[in-house]
């Protein structure tokens, strides 16, 4: 293999590396207080309110239902008023980021739920407040899980940027599509897929050590 190759090779996955961090730290920012009220804003729960809950809900399960594929067509113009263009790794984090708000939500929500219910009556108990309850209560309980469901987000934008590059958001997917599919060249195609399974692996480990150092339970 050539060092041009080599060099485009490393500079792709540099690029999917931006998109999938990039997007997964903006998503985790939007997405998380989204699966927060969408969890305490549930009946029984401690700031109730049935049709802000079944909103959010119905707005988070639209987002979930598109394909990416379409959704990235889909938002051409909203990517283009954002990163000023439509084409390469900056503009496929936008489509990556509005994909994954909705996962993380939901991922989030379910990772409240695992919280036993008697922390949060004996935390009311004790006169704390809502905010003490999420703050203290809720979010130190439920980090595991959280951390997991993030970790989850990041494995799916690795497979997520891959088809951002299919149509011309760069990264590996790019250099497997470009070089590897339509140049007929198997060596590539190859060493792209084994980059993907590697990087995903070591998210995946990573993300595993990280969530048992943090659970004490």
């Amino acid at each position: 293999m050539s060092d041009a190759m080599v060099n485009l090779l490393l500079s792709a996955l540099w690029e999917t590396l931006l998109m999938t961090f990039g997007s997964g730290v903006i998503a985790c920012l939007l997405g998380i207080p989204l699966g927060i009220a969408l969890h305490v804003s549930k009946p029984g729960q401690i700031w109730q309110n049935a049709i802000f809950n079944k909103v959010l809900g119905t707005v988070i399960n639209i987002g979930r239902s598109i394909p990416f594929i379409i959704l990235m067509v889909a938002i051409i113009p909203f990517t283009r008023l954002v990163a000023g263009t439509s084409i390469g790794t900056m503009a496929a984090i936008v489509p990556l980021t509005v994909a994954a708000i909705p996962f993380v939500a939901r991922l989030m929500e379910a990772a409240l739920m695992e919280v036993p219910a008697g922390l949060v009556e004996a935390a009311q108990a004790m006169g704390a407040k809502r905010l003490q309850i999420i703050s203290k209560v809720l979010l130190p309980e439920a980090l595991p899980g959280m951390l997991n469901g993030i970790i989850i987000t990041l494995v799916t934008l690795v497979n997520y940027s891959a088809m951002a590059g299919a149509i011309g958001g760069g990264g590996l997917g790019d250099v497997g599509i470009r070089y590897g599919y339509q140049r007929f060249d198997g060596q590539v195609m190859l060493i792209t897929v084994v980059m993907l399974v590697v990087l995903v692996q070591i998210i995946q480990s990573a993300g595993e050590r990280l969530v048992t150092y943090v659970d004490h339970r």
